[in-house]
């Protein structure tokens, strides 16, 4: 027990064993939710529920205990919402490419990832993106994942007279997604912690006694289906999909990195600016992005969530160990989570209020400042709006060199960036 105390450094960063069990149990019951909500968005483009149920929980065990062992963090890693639903989304029912090929072209982006983790390529690439387009990838993010938690849940819905209208409210669907939804709000500001998973259980019970669910005759199992998602990811057409393998790339960089310096902050980890054992920590998130494609997930992401743990007391690498070991224990709940994610209005507020988080960003962008502003805009609306997160990064992009040039600030525009802009204008117009 020694051992494992100096190992994780509790007494350098003024914790113990208890604390960083709590707070490990904290993070694990605020992220729990991904089990569920990956598999059902990823199974609307055509993978295996099963498979990716387990899929997602190997590369949430392997991303956090590489990120605890190795560098030492209470930060959790596991597939991340946005990501997962532009390859659901877009990747693979809008461009129309197989859910394989969408698994090859993210272990090929996570390949990319875990190279430029090792060098300084990844932080000149983060510097090359101006602060005003980081904020609005993610805000655009999260109006891309409200639009899909709104549609699933009956909320909006198509109308030929005004693209989209408010649903019917003689929906049982649209009903049970406004209870989950306010009663997930309502325990977010009461600060109970889990409260995204704890309002998922909530609707369960309330669509289970008003007839519209029912428990699973069975809720332990061995788990079953892995085959039919493990090492299934194809590398045909890939050329074809270098736009995609480039978004993806992008998105996990700033997705991760935001994270991590995030909650690092909070934990009180970062140091006259120095962010020790970095490497390992953004190791851990690469090759579990690389450890999800092989398997059949999307790739993953270091969670916000886990500042939760960090509030209850956490400081060290231990709070991730905790969450692995959780996680591993899920393995043997995949009949209930199955039965969950068939009600949409399960899963629904849970990308809704995702959303709103990630949106959060935008009030750091100088919005009196047109030659960052329109970029902004453009990035952030262009992608629910064209259902494509691709067309809002490469049109921000494009603006953002564009106005600048023309304004006479070129100087700030990153030769990196100026490259990428012409790259996403050569794949619009071949």
């Amino acid at each position: 027990m020694e051992q494992l105390k100096k190992y994780f450094l509790f007494e350098e960063r003024r914790t113990n064993l208890r604390t960083e069990i709590l707070a490990g149990i904290t993070t694990f019951l605020s992220m729990m939710y991904i089990v569920i909500v990956n598999p059902t968005v990823l199974s609307a483009g055509g993978m295996d529920f099963e498979g990716v149920y387990i899929a997602t929980i190997i590369a949430t065990i392997t991303g956090t205990l590489i990120m605890g062992v190795a560098a030492k963090y209470p930060i959790a890693i596991a597939p991340g919402l946005g990501i997962n639903a532009y390859v659901a989304f877009t990747v693979i029912l809008t461009e129309g490419f197989s859910w394989q090929q969408a698994l090859g072209a993210a272990a090929a982006a996570s390949g990319i990832f875990i190279i430029l983790s090792v060098t300084s390529f990844r932080e000149m690439f983060i510097n090359s993106i101006p602060e005003s387009l980081k904020k609005s990838i993610a805000a655009g993010i999260g109006l891309f994942i409200t639009l899909i938690g709104l549609r699933s849940g009956h909320v909006v819905t198509v109308s030929e007279a005004t693209m989209v209208t408010l649903g019917d409210f003689g929906d049982p669907t649209l009903l049970l997604t406004l209870a989950g939804l306010f009663v997930t709000m309502i325990l977010v500001v009461m600060d109970v912690k889990g409260a995204i998973f704890i309002g998922m259980i909530v609707t369960a019970v309330i669509s289970a006694v008003l007839g519209y669910w029912e428990m699973p005759e069975t809720i332990f199992s061995m788990p079953g289906g892995f085959d039919k998602t493990f090492m299934q990811l194809s590398f045909n057409d890939l050329p074809s999909m270098l736009p995609i393998i480039f978004t993806i790339l992008l998105v996990t960089l700033f997705d991760t990195t935001g994270t991590m310096l995030g909650v690092g902050q909070q934990a009180g980890l970062i140091k006259d600016g120095v962010f020790p054992h970095l490497k390992s920590a953004l190791l851990a998130d690469s090759v579990g992005s690389f450890v999800g494609a092989l398997t059949g997930s999307s790739p993953t992401s270091a969670y916000v969530e886990s500042g939760t743990g960090v509030s209850a007391g956490g400081r060290t690498g231990f709070v991730a160990v905790v969450v692995a070991i959780l996680f591993f224990c899920l393995l043997f709940f995949q009949p209930l989570a199955a039965a969950v994610s068939s009600i949409p209005a399960i899963t629904a507020p849970a990308l809704i209020l995702t959303g709103c988080y990630m949106v959060a960003g935008v009030v750091r962008i100088d919005w009196y400042d047109y030659t960052e502003a329109f970029p902004a805009f453009l990035t952030m609306t262009l992608m629910p709006f064209t259902y494509s997160i691709t067309n809002g990064v490469g049109a921000g992009m494009v603006a953002y060199m564009v106005l600048k040039i023309a304004s006479g600030q070129w100087r700030k525009v990153h030769p990196l960036l100026a490259i990428i802009s012409v790259l996403f204008i050569l794949n619009l117009v071949f």
